[in-house]
């Protein structure tokens, strides 16, 4: 059995197959011009629509046509109200080639997407029989989960995040106000890694919950230019008060297994003090932290088998 997972996020424009065992996957990054921070919703739409037309020509070419089920992303969380209009191109491409294909159509949201492409990655699937922490750090999504599949997404409850700007947005903003290329988060990291030297700063964390646009005004107001110990300082802070939340979780939920997704995840400095975390702590793999169908994929294999 060969599935297609299809996702056309924020960022990224993503095509996946899967077959039970391994993966090929068509993915692009939206490029955002230099000095933005972001891309207007019409314009992520548009360029979906150019792009994933031909990465699901090629999945399906490579499966020799024989896709047995067809899944999507067609919202960013699985809460009611959830919507943004970039998920609406790769939702209308699943239900035309799931028409054409005479198969099934299943729709996920973007972030059950994540929480499955990291358990695929860290080969972890049995945290798909009981509860665990789930944490979802991207470009626009800072939250700690209470995560428990449920045969076909997964329920996932709040229990902890950002209660203002996310990891990535502080991370972000940041490093185009160094002048850097949008996303910044790999480039940053680059810089970051230049030095040992970063500002210990006090950090706002309330149980589960903390507050990231106060340490982002003090660090915009401090940068010159391109500074390896502020590129550092932004990312030691967004782990330590991670850690600090994710510790508080684990003792409130009594949860000791954390699985860590999302494109913010793939840094190599976040992911050395997460794992020190009194907890199992599960990473996706950088290859799938970053926003991507596979996860998609996986779930229509699950839900067809």
């Amino acid at each position: 059995m060969i599935t297609l997972g299809i996702d056309t996020s924020n960022y990224t424009t993503s095509a996946a197959t899967f077959d039970g065992g391994s993966f090929l996957m068509s993915r692009k990054i939206i490029d955002v011009k230099h000095g933005e921070r972001g891309i207007r919703q019409s314009d992520g739409v548009f360029i979906h629509n150019r792009e994933l037309p031909g990465f699901i020509e090629k999945r399906i070419a490579e499966a020799g046509g024989r896709i047995n089920a067809v899944g999507v992303s067609t919202r960013p969380r699985s809460v009611e109200g959830s919507y943004m209009p970039v998920f609406t191109v790769g939702h209308g491409y699943a239900r035309a080639v799931a028409a054409a294909l005479g198969v099934d159509l299943y729709e996920f949201s973007h972030q059950d997407g994540h929480i499955m492409a990291g358990i695929h990655s860290a080969d972890k699937y049995d945290l798909l029989n009981g509860k665990f922490l789930s944490v979802h750090l991207s470009g626009g999504t800072t939250e700690i989960l209470s995560s428990e599949y449920n045969g076909t997404g997964f329920t996932n409850q709040i229990i902890g995040g950002t209660l203002d700007i996310s990891a990535g947005q502080l991370i972000d903003r940041v490093g185009v106000q160094m002048g850097l290329k949008f996303p910044c988060g790999a480039e940053l990291e680059k810089i970051a890694d230049t030095t040992d030297k970063y500002i210990k700063l006090p950090f706002s964390v309330k149980g589960a919950y903390m507050n990231l646009s106060g340490i982002e005004t003090k660090l915009i107001r401090m940068i010159e230019g391109v500074s390896p110990e502020i590129a550092r300082t932004a990312i030691i802070y967004v782990r330590d008060v991670l850690v600090k939340a994710l510790n508080n979780a684990v003792c409130e939920t009594g949860i000791k297994r954390i699985l860590i997704a999302g494109g913010v995840a793939s840094n190599s400095i976040l992911r050395c003090g997460l794992e020190k975390l009194d907890a199992e702590v599960i990473f996706a793999s950088k290859e799938l932290s970053t926003d991507n169908a596979v996860g998609i994929a996986v779930l229509t294999y699950l839900k067809e088998g």
